[in-house]
């Protein structure tokens, strides 16, 4: 299957990515994407953006290299109750938000709580995709987890950077298995992005399109595959 867009990816704007907006645009056209998200981490991340900074995405244009690229924000998941780290005023603006769990702003909780953190950051409206739901360091209930992202229409991320050797995400693949099998089973579609943080790695989906195949998932519940139905989960 041929993707045509990556959409979380980062620049050296989050403070540990090194590529800027268009070699990212650029290296996303030599892959032949259609189209790119660019998620800076929200302001709770060590080193990330100011508030300012997403206000001022404006002044971007969305077509660079001949890629359309969507401007918005990899959303730092707080708290058990989903609260997020940027505010309504700013959320309304952004073309894209993933919201996620990361060791730098939320410790690990239980199973109960990690769920319920995705789950309640499911019910904010600028929220399209759940960023790699698959860290081991968070246990999560993967069939609840599954149901209530159809439930909510967003989707779920399958990160081809869990499954890097020697990442942060450390055997990821036994989660991410877990809830590919529970997305079959409840035909809920899934979106493949590289997460990646330079520009080489915009694109490159290797990993992750082998896993796939291993467990012979379905083409039909990846969304890469056309950018129409992936506008199906952006909201605005």
């Amino acid at each position: 299957m041929n993707f045509v867009l990556d959409a979380h990816t980062h620049t050296l704007a989050s403070g540990h990515g090194y590529s800027t907006i268009r070699e990212m645009a650029y290296a996303a056209a030599g892959k032949g994407l259609k189209l790119l998200g660019i998620t800076e981490h929200g302001p709770a991340m060590p080193g990330s953006c100011t508030e300012f900074y997403f206000l001022n995405l404006r002044v971007v244009p969305r077509v660079m290299c001949g890629v359309e690229l969507l401007l918005g924000a990899e959303l730092n998941i707080l708290d058990d109750r989903g609260r997020v780290d940027l505010p309504e005023t700013i959320l309304k603006r952004l073309d894209l938000c993933v919201a996620s769990l990361h060791l730098p702003c939320i410790r690990p909780g239980t199973r109960e709580q990690n769920t319920s953190a995705y789950l309640h950051a499911m019910e904010n409206p600028h929220v399209n995709i759940i960023g790699h739901p698959d860290d081991p360091r968070y246990p999560v209930d993967y069939r609840t987890l599954v149901r209530e992202a159809k439930a909510h229409h967003v989707l779920l991320e399958f990160n081809n950077g869990s499954l890097v050797p020697g990442g942060a995400r450390s055997d990821a693949w036994k989660q991410d298995q877990e809830m590919l099998r529970y997305c079959m089973e409840y035909q809920v579609p899934v979106i493949v992005n590289t997460d990646a943080h330079i520009d080489h790695l915009v694109g490159n989906f290797d990993l992750a399109k082998k896993k796939l195949a291993e467990i012979e998932f379905p083409d039909s519940l990846v969304v890469n595959r056309s950018v129409d139905e992936f506008r199906k989960y952006l909201r605005k």
